[in-house]
C-alpha cells in the first residue's frame, strides 16, 4: 500500500440497522454526530437503511412488493385527466 495515503483516525463505530434495529461495531472514519450507548460504552452512531441482516440476499427472504396495487392505484388517481 502507498504510505500517506490512508486515513489515521479510525475509532470504533456503531452502525445501526433502522429496518430491524440490528446494531454492530466496527472501525470507521466516518463522521458523526449521533451516539449510542452499547453495552454502556458511548459510540458514534451511523444509521444504514440496510444491511447484512435485512438484505434480502443474505438473509434468503424476499419481499413481496404489490406492483398490481400500485398500477391500479395509479390509474384510478390519473383517470380524471384522460380524455
Amino acid at each position: 500500500m502507498k504510505k500517506g495515503i490512508h486515513p489515521e483516525n479510525y475509532r470504533m463505530v456503531a452502525f445501526k440497522d433502522m429496518s430491524n434495529n440490528d446494531v454492530f461495531l466496527t472501525r470507521s472514519t466516518a463522521n458523526t454526530k449521533e451516539t449510542l450507548d452499547v453495552d454502556g460504552v458511548e459510540y458514534p452512531l451511523i444509521k444504514l437503511e440496510i444491511s447484512r441482516t435485512s438484505h434480502p440476499f443474505y438473509t434468503g427472504k424476499t419481499k413481496l412488493v404489490d406492483t398490481a396495487g400500485r398500477i391500479d392505484k395509479f390509474k384510478t388517481k390519473y383517470a380524471k385527466f384522460k380524455k
